[in-house]
Protein backbone atom coordinates (compact mmCIF):
# COMPACT_ATOMS: atom_id res chain seq x y z
CA UNK A 1 0.00 0.00 0.00
CA UNK A 2 2.98 2.33 0.49
CA UNK A 3 3.13 2.39 -3.73
CA UNK A 4 -0.20 5.02 -3.21
CA UNK A 5 0.68 6.23 -0.02
CA UNK A 6 0.22 10.24 -1.61
CA UNK A 7 -3.10 9.52 -2.75
CA UNK A 8 -3.99 7.93 1.03
CA UNK A 9 -2.32 10.75 2.54
CA UNK A 10 -5.42 12.78 0.90
CA UNK A 11 -8.09 10.24 2.17
CA UNK A 12 -6.38 9.76 5.70
CA UNK A 13 -6.31 13.43 6.20
CA UNK A 14 -9.94 13.89 5.02
CA UNK A 15 -10.91 11.45 7.56
CA UNK A 16 -12.24 9.13 4.78
CA UNK A 17 -12.59 5.21 5.52
CA UNK A 18 -11.68 2.72 2.99
CA UNK A 19 -10.14 -0.81 2.43
CA UNK A 20 -6.58 -0.98 0.93
CA UNK A 21 -5.96 -4.74 -0.94
CA UNK A 22 -2.27 -5.58 -1.27
CA UNK A 23 -0.32 -7.72 -3.17
CA UNK A 24 1.48 -10.22 -0.33
CA UNK A 25 2.64 -12.92 -2.52
CA UNK A 26 3.27 -13.51 -6.30
CA UNK A 27 3.99 -16.77 -8.08
CA UNK A 28 4.78 -17.21 -11.81
CA UNK A 29 4.00 -14.57 -14.27
CA UNK A 30 2.03 -12.45 -12.45
CA UNK A 31 1.49 -9.07 -13.50
CA UNK A 32 2.28 -7.19 -10.45
CA UNK A 33 4.45 -8.22 -7.83
CA UNK A 34 4.36 -7.74 -3.93
CA UNK A 35 3.64 -4.34 -2.48
CA UNK A 36 1.05 -2.96 -5.39
CA UNK A 37 -2.08 -1.83 -3.46
CA UNK A 38 -5.56 -0.45 -4.82
CA UNK A 39 -7.66 1.71 -2.48
CA UNK A 40 -11.23 1.69 -2.29
CA UNK A 41 -13.38 4.12 -0.14
CA UNK A 42 -17.14 4.47 1.16
CA UNK A 43 -18.32 6.15 -2.03
CA UNK A 44 -16.21 3.88 -4.13
CA UNK A 45 -13.76 5.45 -5.65
CA UNK A 46 -11.09 3.58 -6.52
CA UNK A 47 -7.19 4.30 -6.60
CA UNK A 48 -4.24 2.38 -7.49
CA UNK A 49 -3.76 -1.72 -8.71
CA UNK A 50 -2.88 -4.81 -7.94
CA UNK A 51 -2.96 -7.36 -11.36
CA UNK A 52 -3.40 -4.34 -14.33
CA UNK A 53 -7.17 -5.12 -14.71
CA UNK A 54 -7.07 -9.35 -14.35
CA UNK A 55 -8.88 -9.45 -10.99
CA UNK A 56 -9.29 -5.86 -10.21
CA UNK A 57 -13.11 -6.12 -10.37
CA UNK A 58 -13.24 -9.21 -7.55
CA UNK A 59 -11.04 -7.19 -5.25
CA UNK A 60 -13.02 -4.04 -5.83
CA UNK A 61 -15.90 -7.00 -4.37
CA UNK A 62 -13.36 -7.98 -1.70
CA UNK A 63 -12.49 -4.07 -0.10
CA UNK A 64 -16.31 -3.26 -0.28
CA UNK A 65 -16.56 -6.20 1.78
CA UNK A 66 -13.94 -6.14 4.10
CA UNK A 67 -15.07 -2.24 4.65
CA UNK A 68 -18.86 -3.35 5.15
CA UNK A 69 -17.71 -6.02 8.16
CA UNK A 70 -14.26 -4.56 9.24
CA UNK A 71 -12.55 -7.50 9.01
CA UNK A 72 -9.20 -8.02 6.72
CA UNK A 73 -9.57 -10.69 4.11
CA UNK A 74 -6.62 -12.62 2.44
CA UNK A 75 -7.57 -13.90 -1.05
CA UNK A 76 -5.38 -16.58 -3.67
CA UNK A 77 -6.01 -15.04 -7.40
CA UNK A 78 -4.58 -18.11 -9.73
CA UNK A 79 -5.57 -18.95 -13.45
CA UNK A 80 -8.40 -20.94 -14.34
CA UNK A 81 -7.86 -23.88 -16.58
CA UNK A 82 -11.66 -24.94 -17.16
CA UNK A 83 -13.03 -21.43 -17.31
CA UNK A 84 -11.34 -18.86 -19.54
CA UNK A 85 -13.82 -16.47 -17.90
CA UNK A 86 -13.75 -17.11 -14.22
CA UNK A 87 -12.09 -14.60 -12.25
CA UNK A 88 -8.15 -15.11 -11.88
CA UNK A 89 -4.76 -14.33 -14.09
CA UNK A 90 -5.03 -15.14 -17.91
CA UNK A 91 -0.79 -15.03 -17.57
CA UNK A 92 -0.60 -17.60 -15.69
CA UNK A 93 0.52 -16.17 -12.22
CA UNK A 94 -0.72 -16.60 -8.80
CA UNK A 95 -0.96 -13.40 -6.35
CA UNK A 96 -1.92 -13.40 -3.14
CA UNK A 97 -4.04 -10.20 -1.66
CA UNK A 98 -4.33 -8.87 2.03
CA UNK A 99 -7.31 -6.48 2.27
CA UNK A 100 -7.56 -4.35 4.88
CA UNK A 101 -10.01 -1.95 6.49
CA UNK A 102 -8.80 1.41 7.71
CA UNK A 103 -12.19 2.73 9.57
CA UNK A 104 -12.87 4.19 12.48
CA UNK A 105 -10.47 2.65 14.97
CA UNK A 106 -8.15 5.78 16.02
CA UNK A 107 -4.94 3.43 17.18
CA UNK A 108 -5.55 1.59 13.67
CA UNK A 109 -6.00 4.35 11.31
CA UNK A 110 -2.80 6.67 13.34
CA UNK A 111 -0.82 3.38 12.49
CA UNK A 112 -1.44 3.29 8.63
CA UNK A 113 -1.03 7.01 8.35
CA UNK A 114 2.39 6.95 10.23
CA UNK A 115 3.07 4.86 7.45
CA UNK A 116 2.05 6.31 4.46
CA UNK A 117 2.84 9.82 5.56
CA UNK A 118 6.66 8.51 5.62
CA UNK A 119 6.40 7.23 2.64
CA UNK A 120 4.85 9.92 0.96
CA UNK A 121 8.03 11.97 2.12
CA UNK A 122 10.46 9.79 0.92
CA UNK A 123 11.31 8.57 4.48
CA UNK A 124 12.56 5.17 5.09
CA UNK A 125 9.90 3.37 6.51
CA UNK A 126 8.34 -0.15 6.80
CA UNK A 127 4.78 -1.96 7.55
CA UNK A 128 4.77 -5.26 9.16
CA UNK A 129 1.67 -6.93 8.80
CA UNK A 130 0.40 -10.69 10.34
CA UNK A 131 -1.08 -12.24 6.91
CA UNK A 132 -1.24 -15.72 8.46
CA UNK A 133 -1.32 -17.29 11.94
CA UNK A 134 -3.91 -17.32 15.38
CA UNK A 135 -6.67 -14.76 14.77
CA UNK A 136 -5.58 -12.16 17.22
CA UNK A 137 -2.60 -11.70 15.07
CA UNK A 138 -4.04 -11.32 11.63
CA UNK A 139 -4.30 -7.82 10.33
CA UNK A 140 -1.67 -6.62 13.39
CA UNK A 141 0.85 -4.37 12.73
CA UNK A 142 4.17 -2.18 13.39
CA UNK A 143 5.59 0.93 11.97
CA UNK A 144 9.02 0.81 11.73
CA UNK A 145 11.50 3.79 10.75
CA UNK A 146 14.68 3.76 9.09
CA UNK A 147 16.64 5.17 12.36
CA UNK A 148 15.20 2.01 14.22
CA UNK A 149 12.29 3.30 16.22
CA UNK A 150 8.64 1.52 15.43
CA UNK A 151 4.47 1.95 16.69
CA UNK A 152 2.18 -0.19 16.68
CA UNK A 153 1.32 -3.40 18.77
CA UNK A 154 1.24 -7.37 18.16
CA UNK A 155 -0.09 -8.50 21.13
CA UNK A 156 -3.18 -10.07 22.60
CA UNK A 157 -6.99 -9.15 21.48
CA UNK A 158 -6.84 -6.37 23.35
CA UNK A 159 -4.11 -4.56 21.76
CA UNK A 160 -1.57 -5.06 24.68
CA UNK A 161 2.05 -4.65 23.14
CA UNK A 162 4.86 -7.38 23.71
CA UNK A 163 7.73 -6.20 25.59
CA UNK A 164 9.94 -4.12 23.48
CA UNK A 165 13.00 -6.00 24.61
CA UNK A 166 11.79 -9.37 23.65
CA UNK A 167 9.81 -11.74 22.06
CA UNK A 168 7.45 -11.61 18.40
CA UNK A 169 7.32 -7.89 18.59
CA UNK A 170 11.96 -7.33 18.60
CA UNK A 171 11.78 -10.01 15.81
CA UNK A 172 9.55 -8.62 13.59
CA UNK A 173 10.84 -5.01 13.58
CA UNK A 174 14.49 -6.76 13.24
CA UNK A 175 13.72 -8.29 10.54
CA UNK A 176 11.35 -5.51 8.93
CA UNK A 177 14.04 -3.38 9.48
CA UNK A 178 16.47 -5.76 7.69
CA UNK A 179 14.23 -5.62 4.45
CA UNK A 180 13.84 -2.00 4.78
CA UNK A 181 17.74 -1.01 5.02
CA UNK A 182 17.89 -2.96 1.33
CA UNK A 183 14.22 -1.30 0.07
CA UNK A 184 13.35 -4.74 -0.22
CA UNK A 185 9.49 -6.27 0.57
CA UNK A 186 8.57 -9.74 1.51
CA UNK A 187 7.20 -12.37 3.50
CA UNK A 188 9.46 -13.48 6.90
CA UNK A 189 8.02 -16.78 8.23
CA UNK A 190 8.49 -16.71 12.49
CA UNK A 191 6.60 -18.73 15.52
CA UNK A 192 4.67 -16.95 17.26
CA UNK A 193 7.22 -16.82 20.54
CA UNK A 194 9.47 -14.87 18.13
CA UNK A 195 12.10 -17.52 16.89
CA UNK A 196 12.64 -17.34 13.29
CA UNK A 197 11.77 -21.11 12.78
CA UNK A 198 9.00 -21.19 10.75
CA UNK A 199 5.86 -22.29 12.81
CA UNK A 200 2.76 -20.85 11.46
CA UNK A 201 3.04 -16.99 11.45
CA UNK A 202 3.70 -15.27 8.45
CA UNK A 203 4.14 -11.55 8.34
CA UNK A 204 4.31 -9.20 4.97
CA UNK A 205 6.60 -6.74 5.09
CA UNK A 206 6.34 -3.43 2.71
CA UNK A 207 9.50 -1.13 2.34
CA UNK A 208 9.61 2.54 1.37
CA UNK A 209 13.20 4.16 0.82
CA UNK A 210 13.56 7.15 -1.00
CA UNK A 211 13.71 7.74 -4.69
CA UNK A 212 17.62 6.11 -5.61
CA UNK A 213 19.79 8.39 -7.14
CA UNK A 214 21.20 8.35 -10.52
CA UNK A 215 24.18 11.70 -11.22
CA UNK A 216 24.65 12.22 -14.76
CA UNK A 217 27.68 13.47 -15.89
CA UNK A 218 28.10 15.63 -19.04
CA UNK A 219 25.54 18.37 -19.81
CA UNK A 220 25.06 17.23 -23.55
CA UNK A 221 21.72 16.40 -25.23
CA UNK A 222 21.64 12.96 -24.75
CA UNK A 223 21.88 13.61 -20.70
CA UNK A 224 18.54 15.80 -21.14
CA UNK A 225 16.80 12.68 -22.73
CA UNK A 226 17.99 10.40 -20.02
CA UNK A 227 17.04 12.62 -17.43
CA UNK A 228 13.53 12.48 -18.65
CA UNK A 229 13.86 9.22 -18.50
CA UNK A 230 15.39 8.59 -14.90
CA UNK A 231 12.76 10.89 -13.96
CA UNK A 232 9.98 8.27 -15.66
CA UNK A 233 11.82 5.35 -13.64
CA UNK A 234 11.44 7.16 -10.35
CA UNK A 235 15.26 8.42 -9.83
CA UNK A 236 16.42 11.42 -7.88
CA UNK A 237 18.58 12.65 -10.72
CA UNK A 238 21.27 15.10 -10.44
CA UNK A 239 23.49 16.65 -13.62
CA UNK A 240 27.19 17.90 -12.85
CA UNK A 241 29.27 19.22 -15.10
CA UNK A 242 32.36 21.57 -14.97
CA UNK A 243 30.77 23.88 -17.46
CA UNK A 244 29.06 26.47 -16.23
CA UNK A 245 27.45 27.54 -19.77
CA UNK A 246 25.80 24.56 -20.95
CA UNK A 247 24.93 23.20 -17.16
CA UNK A 248 21.83 25.35 -16.62
CA UNK A 249 18.46 24.76 -15.19
CA UNK A 250 17.21 25.93 -18.79
CA UNK A 251 19.25 22.74 -20.11
CA UNK A 252 17.69 20.50 -17.30
CA UNK A 253 13.99 21.68 -16.41
CA UNK A 254 13.48 18.27 -14.97
CA UNK A 255 16.40 17.05 -13.23
CA UNK A 256 16.13 17.63 -9.29
CA UNK A 257 19.75 18.89 -9.02
CA UNK A 258 21.79 20.91 -10.76
CA UNK A 259 25.57 20.54 -9.90
CA UNK A 260 28.64 22.80 -11.47
CA UNK A 261 31.66 21.25 -10.64
CA UNK A 262 34.26 18.99 -11.86
CA UNK A 263 32.88 15.32 -12.19
CA UNK A 264 35.19 13.70 -9.57
CA UNK A 265 35.30 16.23 -7.34
CA UNK A 266 31.68 16.40 -7.13
CA UNK A 267 31.68 12.26 -6.54
CA UNK A 268 33.95 12.13 -3.68
CA UNK A 269 31.68 14.77 -1.67
CA UNK A 270 28.61 13.96 -2.09
CA UNK A 271 26.46 10.30 -0.96
CA UNK A 272 26.34 7.45 -2.82
CA UNK A 273 24.75 4.00 -1.86
CA UNK A 274 23.84 0.04 -3.28
CA UNK A 275 21.35 1.67 -5.46
CA UNK A 276 22.95 4.52 -7.41
CA UNK A 277 23.71 4.77 -10.92
CA UNK A 278 26.40 6.57 -12.29
CA UNK A 279 26.04 7.89 -15.84
CA UNK A 280 29.24 9.37 -17.61
CA UNK A 281 28.78 10.75 -20.44
CA UNK A 282 30.92 13.25 -20.98
CA UNK A 283 33.22 11.05 -23.07
CA UNK A 284 36.00 13.32 -22.92
CA UNK A 285 39.64 11.81 -21.03
CA UNK A 286 39.74 14.90 -18.61
CA UNK A 287 36.60 14.00 -17.00
CA UNK A 288 36.09 10.77 -17.18
CA UNK A 289 39.17 8.85 -16.37
CA UNK A 290 39.68 11.09 -12.94
CA UNK A 291 35.72 10.59 -12.21
CA UNK A 292 35.79 6.57 -13.49
CA UNK A 293 39.01 6.09 -11.06
CA UNK A 294 37.18 6.96 -8.36
CA UNK A 295 33.76 6.07 -9.22
CA UNK A 296 34.85 2.20 -10.34
CA UNK A 297 35.80 1.72 -6.22
CA UNK A 298 32.40 2.99 -5.08
CA UNK A 299 29.91 0.67 -3.80
CA UNK A 300 27.10 1.41 -6.55
CA UNK A 301 24.70 -0.13 -8.56
CA UNK A 302 25.56 1.00 -11.65
CA UNK A 303 28.29 2.55 -13.57
CA UNK A 304 28.18 3.18 -17.36
CA UNK A 305 30.37 4.99 -19.49
CA UNK A 306 29.41 6.82 -23.03
CA UNK A 307 31.55 6.33 -26.22
CA UNK A 308 33.09 4.32 -29.09
CA UNK A 309 34.41 1.07 -28.86
CA UNK A 310 37.62 3.55 -29.95
CA UNK A 311 37.32 5.70 -26.89
CA UNK A 312 36.14 2.94 -24.51
CA UNK A 313 39.42 1.40 -25.48
CA UNK A 314 41.16 4.61 -24.82
CA UNK A 315 39.67 4.97 -21.73
CA UNK A 316 40.96 1.64 -20.13
CA UNK A 317 44.16 1.97 -21.24
CA UNK A 318 44.37 5.30 -19.13
CA UNK A 319 42.71 3.78 -16.38
CA UNK A 320 44.52 0.62 -15.96
CA UNK A 321 47.94 3.29 -16.35
CA UNK A 322 46.70 5.07 -13.18
CA UNK A 323 46.09 2.13 -11.74
CA UNK A 324 42.62 1.03 -11.78
CA UNK A 325 42.86 -3.10 -12.11
CA UNK A 326 40.89 -5.61 -14.29
CA UNK A 327 38.17 -6.31 -11.32
CA UNK A 328 37.11 -2.44 -11.31
CA UNK A 329 36.81 -1.94 -14.85
CA UNK A 330 34.59 -5.36 -15.22
CA UNK A 331 32.42 -3.47 -13.36
CA UNK A 332 32.12 -0.59 -15.89
CA UNK A 333 29.21 -0.65 -18.98
CA UNK A 334 31.40 0.47 -21.44
CA UNK A 335 30.16 1.68 -24.27
CA UNK A 336 26.72 2.72 -22.12
CA UNK A 337 23.28 0.86 -22.50
CA UNK A 338 21.80 -2.24 -24.98
CA UNK A 339 22.20 -2.50 -28.32
CA UNK A 340 18.89 -1.56 -29.65
CA UNK A 341 20.42 0.81 -32.46
CA UNK A 342 19.23 3.93 -31.22
CA UNK A 343 20.44 6.85 -32.28
CA UNK A 344 18.63 9.64 -31.17
CA UNK A 345 19.21 11.36 -27.83
CA UNK A 346 15.82 9.59 -27.00
CA UNK A 347 16.29 6.28 -28.42
CA UNK A 348 20.19 6.27 -26.29
CA UNK A 349 18.44 7.56 -23.37
CA UNK A 350 15.86 4.16 -23.69
CA UNK A 351 18.42 1.88 -24.54
CA UNK A 352 20.55 3.43 -20.90
CA UNK A 353 17.73 2.68 -18.92
CA UNK A 354 16.71 -0.88 -20.48
CA UNK A 355 20.14 -1.81 -19.05
CA UNK A 356 19.48 -0.33 -15.56
CA UNK A 357 16.34 -2.28 -15.18
CA UNK A 358 18.14 -5.53 -16.98
CA UNK A 359 21.08 -5.24 -14.29
CA UNK A 360 18.97 -4.73 -11.61
CA UNK A 361 17.05 -7.88 -11.95
CA UNK A 362 20.26 -9.41 -13.57
CA UNK A 363 18.91 -9.88 -16.90
CA UNK A 364 20.65 -10.27 -19.84
CA UNK A 365 18.20 -8.00 -21.85
CA UNK A 366 17.62 -9.90 -24.81
CA UNK A 367 13.96 -10.16 -26.53
CA UNK A 368 11.69 -12.07 -24.35
CA UNK A 369 9.99 -14.03 -27.64
CA UNK A 370 14.03 -15.93 -27.52
CA UNK A 371 12.94 -16.67 -23.88
CA UNK A 372 12.03 -20.67 -22.95
CA UNK A 373 10.63 -19.96 -19.39
CA UNK A 374 9.71 -16.34 -18.45
CA UNK A 375 10.17 -15.28 -14.90
CA UNK A 376 7.35 -13.42 -12.35
CA UNK A 377 7.31 -9.65 -13.72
Amino acid sequence: MLDIASQLTEWLAAGRAFAVATVVGANGSAPRGPGAAVAVDADGTVIGSVSGGCVEGAVYELCAQSLADGEPILERFGYSDSDAFAVGLTCGGVIDILVTPVGADARERSLFAQAVQAAARDEGVALARVIRGPGELVGRAVVVRAEGAYEGTLGDSDGNALPRDGGLARTVTDEARALLDTGRTGTVELSEDGSRCPGGLTVFVESSLAAPRMIVFGSIDFAAALVRAGKFLGYHVTVCDARKVFTTRARFPEADEIVVDWPHRYLARTAVDGRTVLCVLTHDSKFDVPLLELALWLPVAYIGAMGSRRTHEDRNRRLREAGVGEEELARLRSPIGLDIGGRTPEEVAVSIVAELVAVRYGRGGGPLSSVDVLVPR
